[in-house]
């Protein structure tokens, strides 16, 4: 296998005889784009198996790159997937159903997010009254994503592809928010990733619906006003600003208690939405 890229998380690598990439979920996990020096154990695995139970209910709205869950080095089972090679969209595909994270500072600071207006009077939580697609830029390692406007979108990947990325964008969002507020959880928005197959279809790539890239609510006490209880990376974000850490590198480590909290968190989640237990 030949290493082609090392992310924050995955790390992809070419399988030479096939043409065909292995993506593997490692424990790293990053806040404010830097990579902590602590993992967080079983975190990859985690994320691979809840992407690949959410492709499977998600199968009949786009495409995926999945060509085997198992057909992967020994080392790497569980944790990583084969896959077709997709030419990546330059822009992150970002739905909201709630306010929350940087879309409430940005509708503090001019009423509306990603250009799209939104009514007065909302406050961190709250519902929208319709979800909204709210792009940003996709950085490097290291670099902050920005906000985009749809119009910002249509100028850099043309309008065509601008409305495919929103409609299926919305698609997932509004049929994976249904299938979890059915398990007790409220998807407040997520980030997922569309590339091109090698006959220009539109198709699904990295991660889906999973703690990493998604804000997970349990839909019990969900109350708007302050910051909800999360059963995603949100946790870790929290403790790392409290530490009073300048969000550059080098990050601190990480307190055990803190791992064995975002841990339970993540496992918790994948057997909320799953009804599987965690093995």
């Amino acid at each position: 296998m030949e290493l082609l890229h090392s992310g924050k998380v995955r790390d992809v690598y070419l399988d030479p005889g096939t043409d065909e990439l292995i993506l593997v979920a490692s424990d790293r996990i990053s806040v404010y784009d830097v990579v902590l020096p602590t993992p967080i154990p079983d975190k990859g695995a985690i994320l691979t198996q809840l992407s690949l139970w959410w492709f499977e209910q998600l199968a009949g709205i786009v495409p995926d790159h999945v060509v085997s869950a198992t057909d992967v080095p020994a080392e790497w089972a569980g944790r990583a997937i084969r896959c077709k090679r997709l030419r990546m969209v330059p822009v992150e595909c970002v739905a909201r159903g709630y306010l929350a994270g940087s879309g409430t500072t940005q509708y503090r600071q001019t009423g509306a997010v990603s250009g799209v207006p939104l009514p007065p009077g909302l406050v961190e939580g709250s519902k929208l009254p319709e979800p909204i697609f709210t792009p940003t830029t996709k950085a490097a390692v290291g670099d902050h994503d920005e906000p985009m406007t749809l119009e910002q979108v249509r100028e850099q990947v043309g309008p065509q592809l601008a409305d495919e990325l929103v409609d299926v964008t919305m698609q997932i969002y509004r049929r994976g928010a249904d299938l979890a507020a059915e398990r007790g959880v409220i998807i407040a928005d997520t980030k997922i990733e569309l590339g091109l197959d090698e006959h220009g279809k539109l198709t699904l790539g990295d991660e889906l619906l999973t703690p990493d890239s998604s804000r997970f609510w349990p839909a019990d006490t969900w109350e708007p006003g302050h910051a909800q209880p999360s059963l995603d990376k949100q946790f870790v974000r929290d403790w790392a600003a409290g530490t009073g850490w300048d969000k550059k590198p080098p990050a601190p480590p990480v307190p055990d208690d803190v791992v064995a909290a975002t841990r339970a968190r993540y496992v918790e989640v994948y057997e909320r939405l799953t009804g599987k237990p965690w093995a």
